[in-house]
């Protein structure tokens, strides 16, 4: 019967979603339907700079990244521009864990300020992680730290949260399949399709196709440069400019 589908199996755009049961009993799939998923943007949506996302479920918030932007013409005065996190610190006893999906100052410049009115755990990859903590120290604020690789999972509250490994301009970028009651939200964030990155840690296609055919509730993602048209080059391409501007100089 539909019912029985969860949303993301019977979404009907997606002609590769398989139409499987709910192994779920008829009293918990009424339950879930007495709550909704919010999805809050408080910065980075429309702009440049400023990501963070809250998904709330219930009583639980899980928060993508915490992000910065640098002043536009006419702030005087003003080094930095956080988002306003005040829902957070009103909802702070409902907020679970922080995820970060790479070490880029518009994903985590504002969580030293963040994590001082909101206290909890932090889960990102070791060279964002390891970024972060330079900034605390910075601020001289403890922060309880989860070190998370790719293809992990971990679950939080009624949430389930899968890491990906994306490509990017910085390395240790992972985008995030959080499973819920109500669907799966596939967050690939910034990336770029390199296919010859400095590491050899290709983007996971396998990973993000099989989550595709299993049938997606929504999927967000950033791309700055998305609207212009060709292609950007290899990260590997810096590294030979650079050694050939260094033997010329």
């Amino acid at each position: 019967a539909p019912d029985e589908l969860s949303p993301s199996q019977s979404f009907g755009s997606n002609q590769l979603a398989l139409p499987l049961r709910s192994t779920q009993p008829a009293e918990k799939r009424q339950a879930n339907r007495d709550f909704k998923l919010h999805i809050i943007p408080l910065g980075g949506l429309g702009e440049v700079g400023k990501n963070m996302m809250l998904l709330e479920y219930n009583d639980d918030i899980i928060v993508i990244d915490g992000g910065l932007a640098f002043p536009e013409d006419g702030m005087y005065g003003i080094d930095l521009v956080i988002p306003d996190y005040s829902y957070l610190i009103e909802n702070k006893e409902k907020v679970r864990a922080f995820l970060l999906t790479h070490g880029h100052e518009d994903h985590i410049g504002a969580m030293p300020y963040v994590l001082r009115d909101v206290p909890a755990p932090v889960y990102g990859s070791t060279l964002t992680l390891g970024m972060l903590k330079g900034k605390l120290n910075e601020h001289k604020l403890e922060a309880d730290l989860r070190q998370v690789s790719a293809r992990e999972e971990i679950s939080v509250g009624p949430f389930k949260v899968e890491f990906i490994r994306l490509t990017h301009s910085i390395p240790d970028t992972m985008g995030l399949a959080v499973h819920t009651p109500v669907g799966t939200i596939l967050i690939i964030s910034d990336f770029k399709m390199d296919m010859s990155p400095i590491d050899g840690k290709l983007m996971d296609f396998g990973r993000i196709s099989a989550l595709g055919e299993k049938g997606v509730l929504l999927m967000m993602s950033d791309s700055t440069n998305v609207e212009k048209e060709g292609f950007s080059a290899s990260e590997r391409t810096v590294g030979y400019h650079l050694e050939r501007y260094f033997f010329e100089a």
